[in-house]
């Protein structure tokens, strides 16, 4: 799909959600997660409507997201341009929004880009300092709300 079709569907969907899904890369995720430094600790989880364990854990996290106020959690599709649509509908199922994220880079830089470590293997989760912007805990692999829990707490205090 080229870029005015992808740019033409997104307008196409936006009309009809309350969602705006954005595509961003490493670098965009990073700017992000700067732009919150000082007043909220920030949770990355990429995920992917394919992926069953994302599935699974993803009500979790918004809840998470809902519940801790100092806590941003930025979740980053990594679903194929073609499936749009339906994470748009699964984000409003979820009400998740008013932006949400989905990712626009070729698999190897966007992963190298958003940690050294990560396989690539769904879902990912990054947890950064509120205070200092750092990483304070990242996995690969759905975990216990009580894992999440604990990285969001020590961000929250770093």
């Amino acid at each position: 799909m080229n870029k005015s079709n992808l740019t033409l569907l997104f307008i196409l969907l936006f009309s009809c959600s309350n969602i705006k899904l954005i595509p961003i890369t490493a670098e965009g995720i990073k700017k992000q997660i700067s732009s919150y430094k000082g007043e909220k600790a920030v949770l990355i989880n990429v995920w992917a409507l394919w992926c069953s364990p994302c599935i699974e854990e993803f009500p979790m996290i918004a809840n998470l997201g809902n519940e801790i106020q100092d806590l941003e959690v930025l979740f980053i599709s990594a679903d194929f341009d073609e499936e749009v649509d339906d994470v748009v509908l699964f984000l409003d199922q979820h009400n998740i929004g008013p932006i949400s994220y989905i990712k626009d880079q070729k698999d190897e830089p966007f992963i190298l880009g958003i940690h050294q470590d990560w396989s690539g293997s769904l879902p990912f989760t990054i947890v950064y300092g509120k205070n200092t912007g750092k990483i304070i805990d990242y996995w690969e692999g759905a975990d216990s709300e009580n894992r999440f829990r604990i990285a969001i707490k020590e961000a929250i205090s770093s």
